[in-house]
This record gives structure tokens, C-alpha cells and sequence, in this order.
């Protein structure tokens, strides 16, 4: 195993969408350099990078010739195996797009009872806005390895501590 592989450099963290994207493609000019000074080594590590995945003899010889053979899909397997990065790029623009959409709907739903004139509207407001958060964390568990109520749960309180957090800074400021 080669040493990229055994320790995780960098490690997986979760940045911005755009530096993301900026990383991805340093990395993928690091092993574009890598296969182009040192392809011995580079081809090595492919053959490793395939052994992993179960071949072995001629058609692991075969295999490591044929990806070996072009260099796009050898960087993209590179990137996977060493980096853990996905074959699809990040789009920052779609990313930025989902995120003021998501916010703009999700933030809507506490301001509709005080625009709406409805009766108590804190309370309605409040009871809203936790709905939303269930939802928003049930909806998480499509993805997520825990049940739709736990991460609704989870992501409920998260959001009600940090709403209420946002109402005593507010509080504060209060005249």
C-alpha cells in the first residue's frame, strides 16, 4: 500500500464548494506531474490501487496497461483511491443556487404568521419552524444511515438551539 493511500493526505474535511473544486484540481495537476516524472512509481501504485480491488495475474497486468493507457481515467482512479474524491466535480454556482433557495423557503416559514396577521404569532411561528427542522432532518435520512425520526430529531434540536441562541443575541439588542 502506498503511503497516500495508508494515511489520507489531505484528510477528508468539508470545505466550500469552490474550494472544493480548487483542491480537486490542484491534486489532479499533482498526479498529472506524478504520472509525468515518475511513471514507474505512478504505474505501481496503479497496480496496488487494482490488487485492492481483487485482480490479479494477466488480468491485472492487462487491467494496469489498459487504464495506464489513458491518462484521464488513470488520474480519475488515482484521485478516487488516494484522495476518496467522486468522479463528478463540484459545481459552486448549483451549490450556491441550493443553498439561497433552501434558505429563502426555510426562512420564509417563520416570518408567514406575523406577514399573515394570524393570531399568536410567535407560537405559530415557533411550532413552524420546528416543523421545518423535523422535516428538513427526516429528509436528511434519505442519505443518512439513521432512521428518518432520529435524524429528525437531531437535526430539531439542533435547530431550536441555534434559534434559540439567535433569540437571546436578538434579546440583547432590544431596546
Amino acid at each position: 500500500m502506498c503511503w497516500r493511500t495508508a494515511f489520507r493526505w489531505p484528510p477528508p474535511i468539508t470545505w466550500g464548494t469552490k474550494a472544493d473544486l480548487d483542491d480537486r484540481r490542484r491534486l489532479y495537476r499533482v498526479e498529472q506531474s506524478h504520472i509525468r516524472d515518475y511513471p514507474d512509481g505512478e504505474r505501481e501504485e496503479l497496480r496496488q490501487i487494482l490488487q485492492e480491488l481483487g485482480l490479479s495475474g494477466g488480468v491485472l497486468e492487462g487491467a494496469v496497461k489498459a487504464v495506464a493507457a489513458k491518462p484521464e481515467k488513470w488520474i480519475s482512479l488515482m484521485l478516487a483511491s488516494e484522495y476518496g474524491l467522486g468522479p463528478a466535480e463540484p459545481n459552486p454556482v448549483a451549490a450556491a443556487l441550493t443553498t439561497f433557495l433552501a434558505f429563502m423557503l426555510a426562512g420564509i416559514v417563520p416570518l408567514l404568521p406575523f406577514i399573515l396577521g394570524l393570531p399568536d404569532p410567535f407560537l405559530l411561528a415557533s411550532a413552524a419552524t420546528g416543523l421545518v427542522f423535523f422535516a428538513i432532518g427526516a429528509s436528511k435520512s434519505i442519505w443518512s444511515l439513521s432512521p428518518w425520526w432520529i435524524s429528525g430529531l437531531e437535526t430539531l434540536l439542533i435547530g431550536s438551539c441555534a434559534a434559540a441562541l439567535a433569540y437571546g443575541a436578538g434579546s440583547l439588542f432590544r431596546g
